[in-house]
């Protein structure tokens, strides 16, 4: 577990969100956080998962999916290595299965059962005030995404280049443009006239260029402003 950084933390800052607003996990980047120093061992605590998520009659391939991708292996050279896609479900499911002598294991049973509980409550809401909460998570991932876009190196004089970028990439034109197309004041900002769909793709692009960043260690500011604009290609995509 990384030092200093709670577990509850760790599993907030690994979240993703895809772009039809669930959230979900990956097997490997939450595996030291659980407490489990091997691949193996943590796999066969996802097996049990599976077992009890088929046992409750929901259907594994809704939470867990399995895949395979190739990483460096140094020299060049690279190996395969299995991974999972784990729904918020299925991560609780994996924490309810997981060592209870672990306290990492405590932890994130509470976590996750809190994170179900805020999305039932989210579900009970009507439609605007739906939007509203999106329009606010979008509101918080821009600043952690701003943080992120400061540690790649990118300058706060170059803020507002860094994001058109993403924009540019999303929507196929500038943040001006799409605001004039729109018919929005230039003061105002384009994200509190958008729609639930909207905000739910520009929510993915924003987490998703977040992660990126991060991922790929990135340290450029060139380098972290063409990240947001391909990122945004790959959400309109």
């Amino acid at each position: 577990m990384e030092q200093g950084i709670s577990v509850s933390e760790q599993l907030e800052r690994f979240k993703r969100v895809h772009s039809n607003q669930s959230e979900y996990w990956m097997g490997r980047e939450i595996q030291l956080v659980l407490g489990y120093a091997k691949w193996d061992n943590f796999q066969n605590v996802i097996d049990k998962a599976k077992n009890a998520c088929e046992s409750s009659g929901l259907e594994r391939s809704d939470h867990f999916l399995d895949t395979k991708k190739m990483v460096p292996a140094g020299s060049g050279t690279e190996i395969e290595r299995e991974d999972c896609f784990l729904s918020r479900y299925a991560c609780y499911l994996i924490a309810m299965n997981g060592d209870p002598t672990k306290a990492e294991i405590g932890t994130a049973q509470t976590y996750f059962a809190i994170q179900t509980r805020r999305q039932e409550q989210f579900d009970q809401l009507n439609e605007e005030k739906r939007r509203i909460t999106l329009r606010d998570r979008v509101r918080d991932h821009n600043k952690q995404l701003n943080d992120a876009a400061k540690q790649a190196g990118v300058r706060s004089e170059r803020f507002g280049v860094f994001h058109d970028a993403g924009y540019r990439g999303l929507y196929e034109m500038s943040y001006a443009d799409i605001k004039k197309k729109k018919g929005i004041s230039i003061s105002d900002n384009l994200l509190d006239y958008a729609g639930r769909v909207e905000l739910a793709a520009n929510d993915f692009r924003i987490t998703q260029t977040d992660q990126k960043l991060k991922t790929n260690n990135i340290r450029n500011e060139a380098l972290a402003i063409q990240t947001h604009n391909d990122v945004g290609k790959e959400v309109r995509e």
